[in-house]
């Protein structure tokens, strides 16, 4: 068993569904993160503190991203599900992040569940950089449940 710290850089991710063979290298996964929503409740009589109470778990969207390249799989449903709007239908996929060790053996994985792209984005062009365009896209989830 090795006690070293994970590196964030060797990671794979894959997605269930219609587009399982979509092309899934990614330079960057951020967004796992949850944290609990609370109250406070002031206690009639009680001016010292006041009560904090757990209300709900709360998430950012899953942000990825990648070399832009043109006629991917996961481009299109994305493109599929944000300008063709409600008429079409927005269809959700699982998504599983694993976080490998130096013999790509999954270390932690965690599974996003009904997945669907809320933001497609390219980084700026500039002529005057010599830069790769960075397509970015970000996922709105129902849960996340680690494996």
């Amino acid at each position: 068993m090795s006690y070293y710290p994970a590196v964030g850089f060797y990671f794979s991710l894959s997605f269930s569904g219609d587009i399982s063979n979509a092309e899934t290298s990614f330079k960057e996964v951020s967004g796992l993160t949850m944290e609990m929503d609370t109250e406070s409740i002031e206690e009639g009589g009680v001016n010292d503190y006041t009560h904090i109470v757990p209300k709900r778990r709360k998430h950012q969207n899953l942000v990825l991203k990648r070399g832009y390249s043109a006629n991917q799989e996961l481009t299109t449903w994305c493109e599929d599900a944000i300008m063709g709007g409600l008429l079409e239908g927005v269809y959700p996929e699982t998504l599983t992040v694993k976080l490998l060790n130096e013999n790509g053996t999954p270390l932690k994985s965690w599974s996003f569940y009904n997945a669907w792209p809320v933001k497609w984005e390219l980084s700026p062009f500039d002529s005057e950089k010599n830069e790769v365009v960075i397509e970015s896209i970000e996922f709105a989830y129902s849960y996340f449940k680690s494996i």
